[in-house]
């Protein structure tokens, strides 16, 4: 059995600029899954049409800015990240490629080998935050997995994690001391009840 060697991060994304590039349902998939995760994304979108959903989606969020324009290399300038989300491969490869030679982290929908990350499946309960990766082999079991995890933790975690915060806040001594004590207040979480 091989293993997943991905390696999960989270990324502060209202801190980064995205480029993305495609205006059509690929592309509104990836504006929706960054503003669902990250409402506050700094994300500027390149494309020379974009669908009504699209438009709709980027009107909601003030971080979003449209470029009704063909892409071009320019528009790589200050970005950290990239989602190429067009229709058509060989300009998917370009954007690829001019990333890669900026040293930018680029994800090309729907084609994991030109990807240096994925948009896996996430679950987010207040400040719990669980993501889902198939190392893009099943988008729709990572997809499964998410709508199962959304219905199976509770609205309540986000109390608990709040709760356990302030208690951590109140542990004085060692790093070692306060291991010990999260551990054994977080241990009730995991015992097998007879």
């Amino acid at each position: 059995m091989s293993k997943n060697p991905l390696y999960p991060i989270f990324l502060k994304v209202h801190q980064l600029n995205v480029l993305l590039v495609g205006g059509g349902f690929v592309g509104t998939e990836k504006l929706s899954f960054l503003l669902k995760s990250s409402p506050k994304a700094q994300v500027t979108a390149v494309s020379k049409e974009f669908n009504a959903e699209f438009l709709e989606l980027a009107g909601q969020a003030a971080n979003v800015t449209l470029i009704q324009d063909a892409y071009d290399e320019k528009y790589l300038g200050g970005k950290h990240l990239v989602i190429a989300a067009t229709n058509i491969p060989e300009i998917n490869k370009q954007i690829h490629d001019e990333a890669k030679e900026r040293y930018i982290l680029v994800n090309v929908a729907d084609t994991p080998e030109l990807c240096d990350f994925y948009l896996g499946g996430i679950v987010t309960k207040g400040n719990l935050k669980i993501a889902i990766s198939t190392n893009g082999k099943s988008p729709t079991t990572a997809k499964r997995l998410r709508q199962m995890l959304e219905e199976v933790l509770p609205e309540e975690i986000d109390e608990l994690l709040e709760n356990l915060n302030a208690y951590r806040d109140t542990l004085k001594g060692d790093f070692e001391y306060k291991v010990k004590a999260m551990n054994e207040i977080t241990g009730m979480l995991v015992e097998k009840k007879g």
